[in-house]
C-alpha cells in the first residue's frame, strides 16, 4: 500500500521554454491539422501571438523533469506495475511559441479500489507563464497495480 504520508506532497518543479519547433513537431506526433498549430501566419490571423501549444502539449513539461518517476521510485513502485490512468486540463489563457512555462505538481490524493488490487495517485499541477499568470492546471492519475 502507498503511504498516505506523501499526500500534499511536491512533486516537482520543471520550466518549459516553448518553442516553435517543437511546437511544430508536437502538433505533427499528434496528428493535428489546423494550421495554427504549424503556420504562423495562420496562428496570428486567428488571434494568437505565435503559434500555440496544442491541447495536451504542456504534459510534456511534467515529462520532462523526470519527477513524476522520482516520486514513483523514493516510494518504492516499480514502474511494471504502473499505468497512466487519466490526464486532464484546464485553460486560463493560450501558451503559445516564446513562453516559459513553469509547472509546479504536488500529490492530491492516495486512494485504492478493489480491496487494495489497485492504488491511485492523483496529481495536480499547475503552469505559470513567465509574466506570473497561471495558464493552465492539469489532474493526473496515476494507476499502480498490486498483487
Amino acid at each position: 500500500m502507498i503511504d498516505r504520508k506523501w499526500i500534499g506532497h511536491q512533486v516537482g518543479q520543471s520550466t518549459l521554454a516553448v518553442e516553435r519547433g517543437r511546437l511544430r513537431f508536437f502538433a505533427k506526433a499528434i496528428g493535428e491539422a489546423d494550421p495554427i498549430y504549424v503556420d504562423q501566419a495562420a496562428a496570428q490571423a486567428a488571434g494568437y501571438a505565435d503559434l500555440p501549444a496544442p491541447p495536451t502539449f504542456l504534459f510534456a513539461a511534467e515529462l520532462d523533469s523526470n519527477s513524476m518517476f522520482g516520486l514513483l521510485d523514493q516510494m518504492g513502485i516499480a514502474l511494471g506495475r504502473v499505468l497512466h490512468g487519466e490526464q486532464g486540463f484546464e485553460y486560463f489563457e493560450p501558451v503559445v511559441a516564446g513562453d516559459t512555462v513553469v509547472v509546479t505538481s504536488r500529490v492530491k490524493d492516495i486512494y485504492d479500489k478493489r480491496g487494495g488490487a489497485l492504488e491511485f495517485l492523483e496529481t495536480e499541477s499547475t503552469a505559470v507563464n513567465q509574466r506570473g499568470a497561471t495558464v493552465a492546471k492539469m489532474r493526473g492519475v496515476t494507476v499502480v497495480r498490486n498483487g
